[in-house]
């Protein structure tokens, strides 16, 4: 594993750590792109709202089908 310095405590450390573990000073800015590139999702998806109208227009969907076939059998 590569090591470099940290800048504010001078020990150190690896590259692929999120902090130093003498100081906490920060190795990698954690920024919106990075944490979506780490999880990869995206932030900005109403997942509730598009799973909650889903429901609805199943549901409607549904309720006119039933209607059109008791109302032509």
């Amino acid at each position: 594993m590569e090591k470099k310095k940290c800048p504010q405590c001078k020990n150190l450390i690896l590259k692929t750590s999120p902090t130093c573990l003498y100081c906490g000073r920060p190795n990698k800015f954690i920024t919106k792109e990075y944490v979506n590139k780490k999880w990869n999702k995206d932030n900005n998806v109403n997942v509730f709202g598009y799973i909650f109208i889903n429901k609805y227009i199943v549901f409607i969907l549904l309720l006119i089908l039933i209607i059109v076939i008791f109302k032509f059998s």
